[in-house]
């Protein structure tokens, strides 16, 4: 199985950018596609964004498309969320997730496709 953790979260303004990384280890990398999600207070847990196994194809919910970039480093086992132009409304726990090895579904917006999760980082945007 992989082990996955978050970090970078934080407080910032909105319009202000933030970059959360989440760090891989007990698997190879790159055998595993990459999710971000986020869950605010009140809500369902919500997919923000995809990548897959080589970092070649990326996928965005509607609400953050043109503001927030997935990335990877598949040498440096990490994976990147980097946000910009932040909103109050984006603020939430962010977790970032794993589906099965070499699954294909690195672009399913539900939760229940992904069975490794970080514990989430939190991530505040004051108005």
């Amino acid at each position: 199985q992989v082990q996955l953790v978050e970090s970078g979260g934080g407080v910032v303004q909105a319009g202000g950018s933030q970059r959360l990384s989440c760090a891989a280890s007990g698997r190879i990398f790159s055998n595993f596609a990459l999710g971000w999600f986020r869950q605010a207070p009140g809500k369902e847990r919500e997919f923000v964004a995809g990548i897959n196994r080589s970092g070649g194809s990326t996928y965005y919910a509607d609400s953050v498309t043109g503001r927030f970039t997935v990335s990877r480093d598949n040498v440096k086992n990490t994976g990147y969320l980097q946000m910009n132009s932040l909103k109050p409304e984006d603020t939430a726990v962010y977790y970032c997730a794993a589906p099965r090895e070499y699954s294909s579904l690195w672009s399913s917006p539900r939760p229940k496709d992904y069975i490794y999760w970080g514990q989430g980082t939190q991530v505040t945007v004051s108005s």
